[in-house]
């Protein structure tokens, strides 16, 4: 069914494209991981707003099929389908898998952003795939113009996972990071939260995001092995902890009255730049306390399951910005440790060429420039 409906878009977009010229001022931006906008998608379309052009937002809401919404989808397929036929523009934060039977115009620029900064865990075409998923996936890359990484250093991974040349892999920076660099952000970010969770004030706030697990059974389990009355014992009277659940996992956060699930607020940059201490276990939301210089404790009960499954860019084991712990103990041992700042900025230098506030600009000046 999928792909049937795959085809059924791109024969739409196909038609559009043979019938209508390429409007130069018009640009498409494609959210079917983050819907909010609230990464470097995001930012290049708010910058492409700044500059005048029109902007089309196609997300995976789009396609929440339901009696409510069905003239929402009947909307994706025959009208958004020619405005991303028609648009000179076309950026991505993922996979768009009816791209892959597109006919893309051939002076239509499209770039790839990705949802996550540098690189951590293997991603896109570097992980093992099903035969069909990884044809599709590669015809969709073929599309690209261009992929935007944020390091030097990093460009020989983006290329892999996207099969393009170097060249195509522009080290333009994040442009998510200038959202979080930008002064003022933070404060506000905080204030915000600590209206929402008045228990916030006067301590330090934890957030535990634990990426996604292969296997249902996997996720739902997920955070029976964090020992949350032993981390309240210890640290509560200091820390607020909270947990976000990823995306992927679908099973509600099953947590004690003095924990708090954000896994559904709004924007996880503000929950960036409000907490003080981030565990995580495999995710690149590390990047971003990397870049704030905020401590990172790595809680990877499974490490040695998850590096079989999926592997890293890195060794995992000496090339991480924080500490690695086993057990929930060994997590509050490493929170009260002080923060090796020398190791940090060593993953940080490796992962982030600008800290500038000024990546969605470039961005929009190389793409443009072509």
């Amino acid at each position: 069914m999928k792909r049937f409906l795959y085809r059924f878009y791109a024969f739409l977009f196909n038609l559009a494209a043979a019938l209508f010229p390429l409007k130069e001022n018009r640009a498409a931006f494609i959210s079917m991981h983050n819907e909010n906008f609230n990464d470097s998608l995001g930012e290049v379309t708010r910058e492409f707003e700044s500059r005048g052009f029109e902007c089309v937002r196609i997300t995976r809401r789009d396609l929440d099929v339901n009696v409510r919404n069905i003239f929402r989808v009947i909307d994706f397929f025959f009208r958004k389908s020619r405005l991303l036929a028609t648009s000179k523009y076309v950026f991505l934060n993922d996979n768009f898998m009816p791209a892959a039977f597109c006919n893309f115009k051939q002076d239509a620029v499209v770039t790839q952003l990705w949802h996550a900064e540098g690189a951590f865990k293997r991603f896109g075409l570097a992980i093992s795939q099903p035969e069909s998923v990884r044809k599709n996936e590669l015809a969709c890359n073929k599309k690209l113009t261009y992929a935007v990484c944020s390091a030097k250093a990093v460009i020989p991974i983006y290329a892999k996972a996207f099969n393009l040349k170097y060249g195509q892999v522009l080290p333009l920076g994040a442009p998510r990071a200038d959202y979080l660099l930008k002064s003022g952000n933070a404060e506000n970010a905080r204030k915000k939260l600590e209206i929402i969770y008045p228990v916030l004030k006067g301590k330090k706030a934890v957030l535990y995001a634990p990426t996604f697990r292969d296997t249902k059974e996997e996720n739902e389990k997920l955070l029976s092995h964090f020992n949350f009355k032993l981390f309240q014992k210890e640290l509560g009277e200091e820390y607020v902890l909270f947990v976000r659940l990823h995306p992927q996992i679908h099973e509600k956060a099953v947590v004690p009255p003095f924990v708090f699930d954000v896994t559904d607020y709004a924007d996880v940059r503000e929950l960036v730049l409000a907490c003080d201490v981030l565990i995580t276990d495999y995710s690149s939301i590390c990047m971003d306390f990397s870049l704030l210089s905020k401590k990172t404790v790595f809680f990877a009960f499974d490490e040695e399951k998850y590096t079989k499954d999926r592997d890293f860019c890195f060794d995992y084991k000496t090339g991480l910005p924080g500490g690695i712990a086993k057990t929930t103990g060994e997590v509050i041992e490493l929170i009260r440790a002080e923060f090796d700042e020398e190791r940090n900025a060593e993953f940080r230098k490796r992962n982030f060429d600008f800290l500038d506030c000024s990546s969605a600009a470039r961005v929009a000046d190389a793409v443009i420039g072509k």
